[in-house]
């Protein structure tokens, strides 16, 4: 609200209220000349307000007579249209039909008198115009709750197709068009409802985004179709109750230049309307305004489905005598509406704490303005006392005069006249001044107010544009924080996405080596079941082969057997003998120096060896790693053979005693009972060794055992290469 609207407003008021305790013309009678009040310079002034007041009062009813005639005349001529849901204003492309008179003259004698006739048609008018927001507010009720019934069954979800939809924009189309003012003359410009729901954005901001895709709209021309475009935006936007409150809250300022008085957005009737609009926040709308022909007439409302529904609702049975089934599907239909009711609830609260907010702004407001307004009374007061002071002050000296003429008595009546004529001309200068005083003050004290509540109204407003910006300014940082957040989920999420689609290729890869892996066992293993037979014949020939040459070498080594007894035998001689010899040997002794340096030599020889013996330490640890390598295969190769071993099991039984009995030789010599090579005979000393046969376990000297061979072992197969001597190797 604006301060010049304040402003008339206030003027209005005490105006009204001046005119309230004024007395009327014919008690105005002026003072006389010798009181005080009749020569006050503010009677004339007072004077003219009371007839500026009456001059405005009388125009005022009489605006309101022609209006209320006027009113009464168009109620009377639609009282004999049928409310048909289309017929309630005319559309902008139709012309508007003659009015017909509502009765012809007949006749002198029968002719009632023109106040009769002019009561009838005002209460005509009047009790159609109530029939005709009764029936609007009761058609709305009905279309409203089959609308908000049909949301609940089909999911509150609506289109453009369903039929109580099209209804209820019919019947809000009616209820905001119900008395509309028609235009002024034959080229006046007509009020549309375009017009007053343009108006929305002065009130609610936000409306202006509706205003403007309304005008954008490349398939709407006309007026009444920027209007139904606008009705279902708002619809969709949930805003549409909110919309109309805050054209029912500023009804004075912009529902009168649209309105008759008679009319529904006019009338307390339209506090019903509101309060059905509000529980149309729980729909959700889809609708297509482009693809939809609003600029042509729309249709008419079947009122047999509403009728129909409501007499069904009427003869339907209780629902106490209802099966269990359907008692489930009312007691979730009850839920579905306890929930419809609470959202009702929330809405209507919310309506009433905005309407209270406003309320509280205009009680605010008032109470600035009536402080403004004792302000300028008291500076009123105060500059009446003082021009009444000076008022006083004029008429002593003008008395004072009067008395020093009448003393001295030496004037004559011409003086007298003259200096009266004289006064009465200064004292209506003074009155002229004082009042042209009295209208500067005034003009400068509204200005003053009018100032005043603009810098208050000002610094309200910058006030709320500062909290406003501030909390944009907050929401902006949360914005930008959510962003942020969501931005390192993604970057995560994305990390996390090339991982794992990594991990799958690898994986991939590594199926793909398992199945290529798995394929070549399963050539190998059905290779192998073919060639099982042939390497079982092969294996049971060379098995018996090892068994002739075994038992070959048992009978040559019970020959040696016998051959070492007697050996031993003479071993012993020859044992006494070298006994005997000792002490011949002590006279020797002198030949220690040279076995001294053939000790050196030895030692010489001792430390290559214990080189050798190294190196070949190292070589059995690696011969050893690959020994348990090949273990590990063999383990593998006896899994895959298990089950081919219970074939060999008699086989490799008797193999396995051929074998121990060949492996281990039947005696082991002893290293101090053979002084000769078994083979050449030479005595073994300092510088020839002896050396084990590991097949036959006699003694040799190092020429007689040159030759390794690869003996077999516990499990029947070839071990490593083992020292022999000659004549095991060419056996």
């Amino acid at each position: 609200m604006s301060t010049d609207d304040l402003l008339v407003r206030r003027e209005r008021s005490d105006d009204s209220q001046s005119l309230s305790h004024s007395p009327s013309a014919s008690t105005l009678v002026p003072p006389p000349t010798g009181s005080p009040t009749s020569v006050s310079s503010g009677s004339s002034f007072e004077r003219l307000r009371n007839t500026f007041r009456r001059t405005e009062t009388i125009s005022s009813q009489i605006f309101s007579h022609i209006s209320t005639q006027f009113s009464n005349a168009a109620a009377a001529a639609a009282a004999s249209e049928v409310i048909d849901g289309t017929t309630t204003y005319p559309y902008p492309d139709e012309s508007t039909p003659p009015t017909q008179p509502i009765a012809e003259s007949v006749g002198d004698a029968g002719v009632p008198s023109p106040s009769k006739i002019l009561a009838k048609r005002m209460k005509r008018a009047r009790d159609t115009a109530e029939i005709e927001r009764s029936n609007l507010v009761n058609i709305c009720k009905l279309v409203v709750k089959e609308l908000l019934e049909q949301s609940l069954r089909y999911g509150r979800m609506l289109d453009s197709d369903h039929l109580p939809l099209q209804h209820f924009f019919i019947v809000i189309e009616h209820v905001l068009g119900h008395g509309l003012r028609p235009k002024k003359g034959l080229l006046g410009p007509r009020k549309e409802l375009w017009d007053l729901l343009q108006s929305v954005e002065h009130y609610c901001p936000e409306a202006q985004d509706i205003t403007a895709s309304v005008r954008d709209l490349p398939t709407v021309r006309t007026h009444i179709g920027r209007a139904r475009a606008w009705l279902r935006i708002a619809l969709m936007q949930k805003k549409l109750s909110d919309y109309l409150q805050a054209l029912i809250e500023h009804r004075e300022d912009s529902l009168y230049e649209y309105y008759e008085p008679h009319a529904l957005m006019m009338s307390d009737e339209i506090v019903v309307i509101m309060g059905i609009l509000v529980g149309l926040n729980v729909i959700d709308c889809n609708l297509c305004v482009k693809e939809e022909d609003l600029d042509s007439q729309q249709g008419v409302i079947d009122f047999s489905l509403y009728l129909r529904s409501s007499s069904r609702n009427a003869d339907a049975p209780p629902e106490d005598s209802a099966p269990p089934a359907l008692l489930d599907a009312t007691g979730q239909g009850n839920m579905i509406a306890v929930l419809d009711q609470k959202n009702y609830i929330e809405e209507l609260n919310r309506h009433l704490n905005a309407t209270v907010g406003n309320l509280q702004a205009k009680v605010e407001s008032l109470t600035t303005t009536n402080a403004l307004m004792k302000e300028d009374l008291a500076i009123a007061r105060n500059s009446l006392l003082a021009l009444q002071a000076e008022n006083q002050a004029m008429r002593q000296s003008s008395q004072g005069g009067d008395n020093t003429s009448t003393g001295s008595g030496g004037s004559s009546d011409k003086e007298k006249l003259k200096e009266k004529e004289k006064a009465s001309e200064e004292l209506a200068e003074e009155r002229r001044k004082n009042s042209d005083l009295e209208k500067e003050l005034k003009l400068q004290v509204s200005l003053k107010a009018e100032s005043d509540m603009a810098m208050k109204l000002l610094e309200k407003d910058i006030h709320e544009k500062q909290d406003t910006i501030v909390s944009l300014r907050r929401q902006l940082d949360d914005i930008k924080q959510i962003n942020l957040e969501m931005y390192r989920k993604l970057q995560d999420c994305k990390a996390s996405l090339t991982h794992k689609t990594e991990l799958m290729d690898k994986l991939e890869l590594q199926k793909e080596d398992m199945t290529n892996i798995i394929e070549q066992l399963e050539q190998k293993w059905s290779h192998d079941k073919s060639n099982l037979g042939e390497i079982l014949k092969n294996t049971s020939q060379t098995l018996t082969t090892q068994v002739s040459a075994s038992e070959e070498r048992a009978a040559r080594a019970e020959a040696e057997s016998r051959i070492e007894r007697e050996w031993r035998i003479s071993l012993q001689e020859k044992e006494l003998k070298l006994k005997e010899k000792i002490s011949s040997l002590q006279s020797c002794l002198k030949e220690l120096a040279e076995e001294k340096e053939q000790n050196n030599k030895l030692k010489a020889d001792l430390e290559k060896a214990r080189t050798q013996w190294s190196e070949a330490q190292t070589t059995l640890e690696e011969l050893g790693i690959q020994l348990s390598v090949s273990r590990l295969k063999v383990s593998e190769m006896q899994d895959q053979e298990r089950h081919h071993r219970q074939l060999l099991s008699g086989s490799a039984q008797s193999l396995q005693a051929t074998v121990d009995a060949v492996g281990t030789p039947s005696i082991w010599t002893p290293d101090n009972i053979a002084t000769h090579c078994t083979a050449c005979e030479r005595e073994f000393n300092l510088t020839r060794r002896k050396h084990h046969c590991r097949s036959c376990g006699e003694i040799f000297c190092k020429a007689c055992s040159e030759h390794t061979l690869p003996l077999l072992n516990a499990q029947g197969m070839p071990g490593k290469p083992v020292r022999v001597c000659n004549a095991c190797y060419a056996k």
